[in-house]
């Protein structure tokens, strides 16, 4: 059985990566997470001068981000967009691993993938 894709980009996401793309010089958008916040852990992005050894490449749309390795297992299956309101924009995980969030919507709490037997 195949493993589904690590990362999904929305229209809107991979509009707003593409425009991130064209101003910077960097490779792509870094994507991870780390353990912080009150749900235990919280998504990291950062803008890539270069690919990492174990970094996974996700280009989608004409975007490219680059998902940190000790990230792979959380992010399995995840789609990434990106949402303007009137208050906010920014992107937002719809992950199939996560279990919950914190009421600040800062931190949440993700479970590894489960594999394929």
């Amino acid at each position: 059985m195949a493993l589904p894709q690590v990362l999904k980009l929305t229209d809107a996401a991979a509009a707003r990566v593409r425009d991130l793309m064209a101003k910077g010089e960097g490779v792509g958008l870094r994507v991870g997470v780390k353990n912080g916040g009150c749900a235990g852990m919280e998504y990291t992005m950062e803008w890539a001068n270069e690919k990492k050894p174990f970094d996974e490449v996700v280009e989608d749309k004409g975007a490219k981000v680059l998902i940190e390795a000790k990230a792979l297992m959380f992010l399995l299956g995840t789609e990434m967009d990106y949402q303007t309101s009137v208050l906010k924009s920014g992107f937002v995980f719809n992950n199939p691993n996560q279990v919950s969030a914190c009421g600040c919507g800062e931190s949440v709490e993700i479970k590894p993938a489960a594999l394929p037997a």
